[in-house]
C-alpha cells in the first residue's frame, strides 16, 4: 500500500488550502485515515482522523477551521484547512490503517502506512 499526499504549499495568514492524500496498492480495506503534522522541532502530533463511516476526531487546535473527509471508492483521504495561522506551518503526513481479513473472517493485525508528508508554509 502506498499514499501519495499533496495540496500543500505557502498561504497567507487567514488562506485556505486543501490537502489531498490517495492510497494504491494491493488494498484489502483501509478503516481509519487521518491526517498528522510536524513542525519544525517538535514531535509529530494528530490533527484529524475520520472512520470508514465518516466519523470524525480533531486536535483542539483545529476544531472549527479544518474539515476531514474521504472518498472511500477512491481510498482517498482530504483536509480542507481554513483561517490558516502560522502556528499552522509544518509538514503534513496521512495515515491509513490498512486491515486484511482472511477466510474464516481472521482479522490480520492492522498495519499503519504513512505519505511523504507535504509542507504548509503560513506566512504571517
Amino acid at each position: 500500500v502506498q499514499l501519495q499526499a499533496s495540496g500543500g504549499g505557502l498561504v497567507q495568514t487567514g488562506g485556505s488550502l486543501r490537502l489531498s492524500c490517495a492510497a494504491s496498492g494491493s488494498i484489502f480495506s483501509i478503516n481509519d485515515m487521518g491526517w498528522f503534522r510536524q513542525a519544525p522541532g517538535k514531535e509529530r502530533e494528530l490533527v484529524a482522523t475520520i472512520t470508514f463511516g465518516g466519523s470524525t476526531n480533531y486536535v483542539n487546535s483545529v476544531k472549527g477551521r479544518f474539515t476531514i473527509s474521504r472518498d472511500n471508492a477512491k481510498n482517498t483521504v482530504y483536509l480542507q484547512m481554513g483561517s490558516l495561522k502560522p502556528e499552522d506551518t509544518a509538514v503534513y503526513y496521512c495515515n491509513a490503517e490498512h486491515v486484511v481479513v482472511l477466510e474464516g473472517d481472521y482479522v490480520l493485525p492492522p498495519v499503519d502506512y504513512w505519505g511523504q508528508g507535504t509542507l504548509v508554509t503560513v506566512s504571517s
